[in-house]
């Protein structure tokens, strides 16, 4: 009878130990997704709660935080930091304004193609915070609604951050946690991204044809859209410019990318490279080290490192392990299945939820996938990338920088509401998926 009691009894407290952070990661998904405490509070609050009840210690805790991921986040906040002093977003938005002319394709156009290029290489918010106060300048300056560019240039800035291993956290720790190149993701992602910003802007222009129309019949607006486009002009000659300060910064951030695309080369891996630059603009540059610091999002870099414990205790309680033996293994071994589900599970989990989790919680789901060894090269990390980025265009709260473009829309006068973003976002996010399909299934096909 005492072995039958003392085996229940440990039998129990196993119970207990799978149970309770699996409680505690539902807890803070449940205050991050409903706004009830800061996310960083949320995710760190958790940890927290974890360590007192001693289902981890600390030691443990820091060890499932993958500091290549925050070095790599904190040295391109650092970098955009720098540049954003130099007055370089400011001069490009207002070269930008002057080329479209007036015409209102032409500024959907242009701006997307600027937008999405940025989002590339830059965080998408800070793109966002950058190109929307922009585009709602000249729009309603020209009597037009701005609300359709708004939403245009949040989801061309999702879309074009999917392109590259720094444009969009999901793919910063996808590549850092299993190991792929700023380049791979280059190789790879640049045409599904290419092709699905083509789709969706095209979807936008047929839909709101009317609103794309050009203005040269109507000589009030042509006139102000010229003053417009003079005080544009003023305006840009009276921008401060320190040239070597901005050659300097221009120079950094060149230096950067050109390390990350040689990285096989040089043995350096992103985060090294990013912190490294980082630091170097601070003192060669001689910038205020405490403003910059101050520029640097903190809260998004405690969130991940909270997040990166809460799921690195639910991986090491085979919590992860059973999810995907239970829900995506069961797919079989069809590498085609696999792929597919993949990317439209991410897809529409992601429009819902904040897509830096649910990437952190998939990577190891998407190894266990891997076992099978049924699909090629790669494609299943490619698959989780498009899908966790892209998804986030599927709703207002789905990704960051659709939150802060209505955000500023809102602070214009031009309130976007949740249906009104969806209307056109959802379509949208279903023809980029689908185009991604496409391309995916061609990989799967001609790859190794």
């Amino acid at each position: 009878m005492i072995r039958i009691r003392n085996g229940i009894r440990i039998e129990c407290l196993q119970m207990e130990s799978k149970l309770i952070p699996i409680l505690v990661f539902v807890a803070v998904y449940g205050l991050i997704s409903f706004e009830v405490l800061n996310k960083a509070v949320a995710a760190l609050l958790g940890v927290m709660v974890l360590i007192i009840l001693r289902v981890t210690d600390v030691h443990t805790a820091a060890g499932n935080i993958d500091f290549e991921t925050i070095m790599l986040l904190l040295g391109m906040m650092a970098i955009v930091a720098v540049l954003r002093k130099t007055g370089v977003f400011a001069m490009l938005s207002v070269k930008i304004a002057k080329l479209t002319e007036g015409s209102p394709l032409k500024i959907l156009v242009l701006f997307s193609l600027v937008t999405a290029c940025t989002s590339a290489f830059l965080d998408n918010v800070t793109t966002v915070l950058i190109m929307v106060p922009m585009v709602i300048e000249i729009t309603r300056g020209m009597g037009l609604d701005p609300k359709i560019y708004v939403i245009t240039q949040a989801m061309v800035s999702n879309i074009g951050g999917t392109a590259t291993l720094i444009g969009d956290p999901p793919n910063v720790i996808i590549g850092s946690k299993v190991g792929l190149t700023f380049n791979q993701f280059a190789a790879y992602l640049a045409v599904p991204v290419i092709v699905s910003f083509t789709g969706v802007l095209f979807y936008c222009w047929l839909t709101n044809r009317e609103r794309f129309r050009p203005i040269d019949t109507n000589l009030a607006k042509l006139f102000s859209v010229q003053l417009l486009l003079e005080k544009i002009e003023y305006d840009s000659l009276n921008i401060p410019i320190d040239r070597n300060f901005l050659l300097t910064s221009l120079g950094g951030l060149g230096m950067a990318l050109l390390l990350f695309v040689t990285q096989t080369i040089t043995g350096l891996t992103p985060g090294v490279t990013a912190l490294s630059v980082a630091m170097i603009l601070f003192v060669i540059t001689a910038v205020d080290v405490e403003e910059m610091l101050r520029e640097i999002d903190w809260s998004t870099l405690l969130f991940f490192s909270g997040l990166f414990i809460l799921v690195g205790i639910l991986e090491e309680k085979g919590f992860i392990e059973w999810i995907a033996r239970s829900i995506f293994l069961r797919i079989g071994h069809n590498p085609y299945a696999m792929v597919l589900t993949v990317l439209w599970v991410s897809g529409i989990v992601s429009g819902f939820i904040d897509n830096i989790p649910f990437t952190i919680t998939m990577i190891p789901v998407v190894r266990l996938m891997l076992e099978s060894q049924a699909v090629p090269h790669n494609v299943l990390w490619w698959a989780l990338s498009l899908g966790a980025c892209m998804g986030g265009n599927l709703t207002m709260i789905g990704a960051s920088a659709s939150i802060v473009s209505c955000g500023t829309a809102k602070k214009y006068g031009y309130p976007i509401t949740f249906f009104e973003f969806m209307r056109t976002s959802a379509i949208a996010t279903i023809i980029s998926l689908v185009l991604s399909s496409l391309i995916l299934i061609v990989y799967m096909l001609i790859l190794p």
